[in-house]
C-alpha cells in the first residue's frame, strides 16, 4: 500500500503551535453540538472483496480508487460510476477518491514526476488531466480528491518492537541515512518549493471552484530541519507552512487531507499542541480528511502506535473535532505490522472498531 508522507524550523513550528492557545477563542461548549463525522477508510483495492471486508466491520464511507484503463491520469465517469455502483451493493458511498498520481512517493521512482519537479510542459498536461479528473467526479457525484504534494515520500528509519508480535515503524532523525545525497529533483529550497505548489494551485483550485470539488493535500510526512533532507526544504512539514498553504488560494474548496498522525509528528508536545492545531484548521473549515493515527513521541523522534496507546488522547481529540464541526471521514492510517497479518487487515479492522466506538460514545453525549 503507498504510504502517505517546510518555510519555518522545527522549533519555531512547534512554538507557533504553541501559541495558538493564546491567539485563538476560548473553546465553546460541545455539549450541544452534533455528532456530524464518519468513520471512514482509504485503503486499496476498491473491489468486492474489500469492500465486503470494510462492510464487516461497519465502515460505510470510504475513499475508493477506480479502475482506470490504459495510461490516462483521471478516471472518465463511467469509470467513477462503475466504483460507485459497486461500493452501492454493500451500502457503502465513495465520498473521496485519488489521481493515480500525486501520492505519498519518493520522486526518484514516481512515474509522473513532472509536477513536483516544475518541468514544463510536461506538468501542464499532467494539470490538465487533474483538471479533468475534477470535472468527472463532479459529474458522478464524488464530492472530494485526496493528494500530495511530494518529493521525499514517507521518511522513516525502522520498525521497533509493539505491544504483542506488532512492529511500529519508527522515525529518528539522528539516525537517518539518505539513500542519496540528493534526489533527481536536486536542491529545492523553500522559495522554489513554494513556487511549485503555488503553480499547480493557481490552475487547479479555480477549477475546484468551479465544480465544486474539495481538494485535500495531506502535509509532509514527517517534517525535517530547515536545511532540508536530501537537499529538500518540506514545506509542508511545519504548522506555519500548513497555515500559509490554507491561504494561497482563498477557497471553500482548498484544505487539508488533516493527518492527525503526522501533525502530531511535527510538533514538540504533542499531547498538549495537537488539540488546538486542529481548532485553528477546523475553525477555518480547512479539514475535509482526517487521518485518525496515533504517534508515540515528537518531531524528529516518533513511532507509530495503536489509536489507544500514543501521547494524543483520542477521546479528548474527538471532542474537538466535534467542537469545530467537522462533518467528513475519521480514517485510520499506518497502522502496525505483524507477521500473521501480512496486510494489516487485523490491525486496520481493530482501528475501525475504536474509531467507531468513539464516535457512538461522542453521540450518546450530544
Amino acid at each position: 500500500m503507498n504510504r502517505r508522507q517546510f518555510i519555518a524550523s522545527g522549533g519555531a513550528a512547534g512554538l507557533a503551535a504553541a501559541n495558538f492557545a493564546s491567539s485563538e477563542p476560548a473553546a465553546a461548549s460541545t455539549s450541544a453540538k452534533p455528532v456530524l463525522m464518519k468513520l471512514g477508510d482509504q485503503t486499496k483495492p476498491t473491489d468486492d472483496v474489500h469492500l465486503a471486508y470494510l462492510a464487516r466491520y461497519g465502515v460505510r464511507n470510504i475513499c475508493g480508487y477506480p479502475e482506470i484503463e490504459g495510461d490516462r491520469l483521471y478516471a472518465t465517469v463511467d469509470e467513477l460510476k462503475r466504483m460507485i455502483d459497486m461500493a452501492g451493493k454493500y451500502s457503502i458511498s465513495i465520498d473521496c477518491t485519488a489521481p493515480p498520481f500525486l501520492e505519498s512517493s519518493y520522486i526518484d521512482t514516481e512515474k509522473h514526476p513532472a509536477i513536483m519537479l516544475a518541468e514544463s510542459p510536461e506538468r501542464d498536461r499532467d494539470i490538465e488531466q487533474l483538471q479533468t479528473f475534477i470535472r468527472n467526479c463532479a459529474q458522478a457525484g464524488i464530492p472530494s480528491i485526496k493528494y500530495n504534494m511530494s518529493i521525499l515520500g514517507v521518511l522513516r528509519t525502522g520498525r521497533v518492537q509493539g505491544r504483542g508480535d506488532a512492529l511500529y515503524h519508527q522515525w529518528k532523525l539522528s539516525e537517518a541515512k539518505p539513500k542519496t545525497p540528493l534526489t533527481r529533483a536536486g536542491v529545492v529550497n523553500a522559495d522554489q518549493f513554494w513556487e511549485r505548489i503555488t503553480y499547480f494551485l493557481d490552475r487547479v483550485i479555480p477549477v475546484a471552484n468551479e465544480y465544486k470539488i474539495r481538494m485535500a493535500c495531506h502535509p509532509q510526512d514527517p517534517g525535517v530541519p530547515p536545511e532540508g533532507y536530501q537537499g529538500v526544504n518540506r514545506v509542508l512539514g511545519t504548522i506555519d507552512g500548513l497555515k500559509k498553504f490554507i491561504t494561497i488560494q482563498e477557497s471553500a474548496y482548498h484544505g487539508l487531507n488533516f493527518c492527525q498522525g503526522t501533525i502530531s509528528e511535527d510538533l514538540e508536545n504533542p499531547g498538549v499542541e495537537i488539540f488546538d492545531v486542529i481548532r485553528y484548521f477546523g475553525t477555518r473549515k480547512k479539514i475535509f480528511n482526517v487521518h485518525f493515527r496515533n504517534i508515540r513521541g515528537h518531531r524528529d523522534d516518533f513511532i507509530e502506535v495503536y489509536p489507544d496507546e500514543g501521547d494524543v488522547d483520542f477521546v479528548k481529540a474527538i471532542k474537538v473535532y466535534r467542537e469545530v464541526g467537522y462533518e467528513y471521514m475519521l480514517m485510520p492510517d499506518h497502522v502496525p505490522l505483524a507477521h500473521n497479518d501480512p496486510d494489516s487487515l487485523q490491525s486496520f479492522a481493530f482501528c475501525y472498531g475504536y474509531i467507531r466506538g468513539l464516535i457512538q460514545s461522542l453521540s450518546e453525549t450530544a
